[in-house]
């Protein structure tokens, strides 16, 4: 059979190629021919129109809307890209039967966008500004703490540089893209000026990322209601749209945002973030846990995406402490696997323990879905060992005060000097992390020999079962 299909995920990093990998490598198991576009950053593995003519089975592993005109006159079989992930021979299995497809009209209609999908769409657009610009920043400290202060006595010409760079360019952007982003998705192209000054207003104004994702949505909406829903004859249409539209949306919005929403959102923020500054360790703890517990439940899914958005969003605010925290218990999932296939071989196959190899380098980059793959082959006792020791590694690094001004990078951003302070504590909280994943590992998971064992039994249960019912 010929089986193609696409996966895309909101971010379009991890989730778009895992799954599409494992579509790929199971459906070739199975003995079928396949190929999977991913549409991740940027789009590979373009299919062809001739090959969407000839499929035998269309697989969409997506959690964002895409073009489906292509496949119009085509059944589908529709997916997350986490079930793919987990369940990738079965979906296989019912998109060639058939089953839960949907075939696609001429006049296809798209599934609305969700308030997550919007959200996540303006965390797109502002990611490349929030890692470009803390690692720039990053850099300028590597001179100095004060070295791109003119007035100090360790002042230097290139940390100034890299300080207006990262700093007062780049990281000042991170609340205008992401208010751009949020409205283009809602509005499309339209939303992306007024979703801009909304976001600028915001950061200008004092309420930060809050007042940005709801000028963001606001944006969004007034504008798609101007843009795209009041009718307007052909003839003035192209100035309508030129002039009309961004003057009235961006009026309405400004208004909105220095009238409205800029006090109340302000002072929400201010004793967030005072709350926030004034934790002590026990508070810290607490924290530190419900961080780490977070950042490992789905390992990069939506309750990850939400923790470690919202850390981001604080960095704005000048609270650098929950960035760290994210960053330890993301790290510490692939990196505990890796030390468990070591410490406890018999525990995983062979597959399992070469796999853990790559996983070193994925949990010193920051890169918690390296872990997936041994969370979907044994979620029960996987899971929890995971969410042990994140939560070990965010608390220990909330409660000793631990904060970076570097938004990803693991541990090859720790190499630059002053980026994160309480440097030992820091590597102590993620070892400790570490230490906690592979000893629950190696308590919680049975051995290879008797997973296989169970899965020869369930096997032969499922043909008596079969031959009963025959």
């Amino acid at each position: 059979m010929k089986i193609i299909g696409v996966t895309a995920c909101p971010t379009g990093i991890a989730h778009t190629y895992m799954s599409a990998e494992k579509l790929e490598g199971t459906a070739k198991k199975l003995g079928h021919d396949a190929k999977f576009e991913t549409q991740g950053i940027k789009t590979e593995n373009r299919l062809t129109t001739k090959e969407i003519a000839e499929a035998d089975a269309i697989i969409l592993a997506v959690d964002k809307e895409i073009d489906m005109q292509r496949f119009t006159g085509k059944r589908i079989k529709k997916v997350s890209t986490s079930r793919a992930i987990k369940e990738p021979e079965l979906v296989i299995d019912e998109a060639l039967k058939g089953i839960n497809t949907l075939e696609i009209a001429q006049s296809v209609e798209q599934t609305k966008a969700t308030l997550y999908n919007h959200f996540m769409s303006g965390v797109n657009y502002m990611l490349p500004f929030v890692i470009a610009g803390g690692i720039i920043i990053a850099l300028s400290f590597a001179f100095g703490i004060t070295a791109a202060d003119p007035k100090s006595a360790d002042y230097n010409v290139l940390a100034a540089a890299f300080s207006r760079i990262g700093g007062d360019t780049a990281f000042a952007m991170m609340v205008p893209a992401l208010g751009a982003g949020i409205a283009t998705s809602i509005a499309g192209k339209a939303g992306f000026a007024p979703g801009i000054v909304a976001g600028l207003l915001a950061s200008t104004g004092g309420s930060g990322f809050l007042g940005g994702m709801i000028g963001g949505l606001l944006a969004g909406y007034v504008t798609d209601f101007l843009a795209n829903k009041i009718p307007v004859k052909k003839g003035i249409l192209a100035m309508y749209q030129l002039i009309v539209v961004p003057l009235i949306s961006i009026l309405i919005i400004g208004l909105a945002m220095v009238f409205v929403i800029e006090q109340p959102i302000s002072w929400l923020l201010e004793v967030l973030t005072n709350w926030l500054n004034s934790l002590g360790n026990t508070s810290g703890l607490m924290f530190g846990l419900i961080i780490g517990v977070m950042m490992a439940a789905d390992m990069g899914g939506p309750i990850n995406k939400s923790i470690s958005t919202f850390s981001i969003g604080l960095m704005s605010a000048g609270v650098n402490a929950p960035i760290a925290a994210c960053m330890a218990a993301g790290m510490t999932p692939p990196l505990g696997i890796a030390l468990a296939t070591l410490l406890f071989k018999k525990k995983f196959t062979k597959e399992e323990r070469t796999s853990g190899q790559s996983c070193w380098v994925l949990g010193a980059s920051y890169i918690t879905e390296g872990a997936i793959p041994f969370a979907v082959s044994d979620p029960i006792r996987v899971i929890p060992s995971l969410i042990l020791g994140s939560a070990t590694a965010a608390g220990i690094s909330m409660a000793a005060g631990v904060t970076s001004i570097a938004p990803h990078g693991g541990i090859w951003v720790m190499l630059i000097p002053n980026v994160i302070n309480h440097l030992p504590m820091y590597l102590l909280a993620i070892g400790a992390g570490t230490v906690v994943t592979a000893l629950s590992l190696g308590l919680l998971k049975k051995s290879s020999e008797e997973q296989v064992g169970n899965e020869e039994k369930i096997v032969k249960q499922e043909k008596i079962i079969n031959e009963v019912e025959v």
